[in-house]
């Protein structure tokens, strides 16, 4: 006589969650997290349904959707089967919302974290000396507001002579 199994699977936690998306790299920097940089915006259930609310950086990023399709994967392999991720354009998102722990992450890959508090005009010019990821010198120039990604801008260290990425604060 065979006998039927029946497994209840138990929905992990919220925090367990928060943790997992914490290994998801952001696909422009993935040195850091789309929990690092604010990107996840809440985690919750509804009904049997686990619910990812993301703000993308910016409405137009080009990442937006490679980043739910990379959380929706992640959490697949992770076992949970009904996956909603929903995107919350308002508030806007800032470079406030980036952890302290990310900020070193970036400066350690050699690009400049955002300097001071989102502005309007943050996103065009930095509030404050700009740090050299490299030698840690705030002797720096910006050498075109347009960098390797819409979030950066090119600069140069005028010490130790090294270009490098700052990540705009907007």
């Amino acid at each position: 006589m065979v006998s039927a199994v029946t497994e209840t699977l138990e929905q992990p936690s919220i925090d367990d969650v928060w943790r997992w998306l914490g290994n998801v790299p952001d696909p422009e920097i993935p040195v850091v997290s789309v929990v690092d940089l604010g990107i996840v915006r809440d985690v919750n259930w509804d009904g049997g349904a686990l619910v990812v609310t993301v703000t993308p950086t910016y409405s137009g990023c080009p990442a937006t959707a490679v980043i739910s399709f990379e959380i929706e994967e992640f959490l697949r392999r992770k076992g949970i089967e009904k996956i909603c991720i929903k995107t919350q354009l308002s508030p806007a998102w800032t470079t406030d919302w980036i952890t302290d722990g990310a900020r070193e992450k970036l400066r350690a890959y050699g690009i400049a974290p955002p300097v001071g508090e989102a502005s309007c005009a943050g996103a065009l010019k930095a509030s404050g000396p700009v740090a050299c990821p490299h030698c840690g010198s705030e002797n720096t120039a910006e050498v075109s507001r347009f960098g390797s990604t819409p979030c950066k801008a090119s600069w140069r260290c005028n010490d130790c002579l090294e270009p490098f990425d700052y990540f705009k604060s907007f």
